[in-house]
Formats: C-alpha cells, structure tokens, sequence
C-alpha cells in the first residue's frame, strides 16, 4: 500500500480533487441552464459533433450508462429536441432538431464558449502540454487497469 505521507500520493489527491471539483462545476454549470447532468452531456457530446453523433459513440464519449442514455434520449425525442436516424445496421444517430439547436444555443455552446475562452487565455505551449500530459495519463491508466 503506498504511504499515505509520500509526495506522490498527495499529488494523486490533488489530481483527483481536481477532477471531482471540475465535474462538480459542470454538475452546477448545468443546473443553472436548467439541463439535467445526462441531458447536458447528451446535448454537449451532439454538439461536438455537429450536431449529430452516433448513440452508441455518445455512451462511450460521454461515460453514460447504455440505460441511462436510452432513458435520456427518449425523453429528449418527446420534447423533440432530438430525432434518430438511422446508421449503418442496427447503429442510430441522435441529431439536433431546430428546437434542439435553439436549446444548445442557449446551454451548452455557452459552456464550450467558456471552455475555449479559458484555453484562448493560455499560451500554445500550455494548451499542448495539458492535453499531451491528459492523454499521456488516460493511455497508462487504461493500460494500468487491463491488469486489474
């Protein structure tokens, strides 16, 4: 069991505080646009793709349980905020209607124009090292984890 006390644990602490306070700030970005957390990420994974993305690729993308994605979008097609349409075999696209469009105007690009805002303050040489360090830490946990 590694020390409590050792340097490395305490930034292991910190990085995961980190994480928990960025996912509590989305959890209350969203509550303040009036969105339920799954509806905020169903909406911003769509967006990120242009208004439209493949179900199963927003399960993956957004960490959302199978369950809880079919629930979320079904609710979402009653409001017709989205519609699906159909892929290659049994695969659907959720895609934005109109309506939907004007929702994530007035909610999630909001919160992907603040996220751009922040990264434009940042010098290129920050915005690469975070992502590079991000993506150097997500591929050896994985790895780390196939092992478990």
């Amino acid at each position: 069991m590694p020390s409590i006390n050792s340097k490395i644990d305490l930034i292991n602490k910190r990085y995961n505080y980190l994480v928990m306070e960025t996912d509590a700030a989305y959890h209350d970005a969203s509550l303040k646009l009036g969105l339920s957390d799954s509806v905020s990420i169903i909406l911003y994974t769509i967006c990120n793709h242009n208004g439209e993305c493949l179900l199963g690729d927003i399960c993956r993308l957004a960490g959302i349980k199978k369950q809880t994605l079919n629930s979320a979008v079904r609710k979402l097609e009653a409001e017709e905020i989205v519609y699906l349409k159909a892929a290659d075999g049994k695969k659907k696209y959720v895609c934005l209607t109109e309506k939907g469009k004007a929702l994530s105007e007035k909610t999630v690009l909001k919160l992907i124009g603040i996220e751009n805002e922040i990264l434009e303050s940042w010098t290129e040489e920050e915005r690469d090292s975070y992502v590079k360090l991000a993506e150097k830490y997500l591929k050896s946990f994985k790895e780390k984890i196939k092992s478990l």
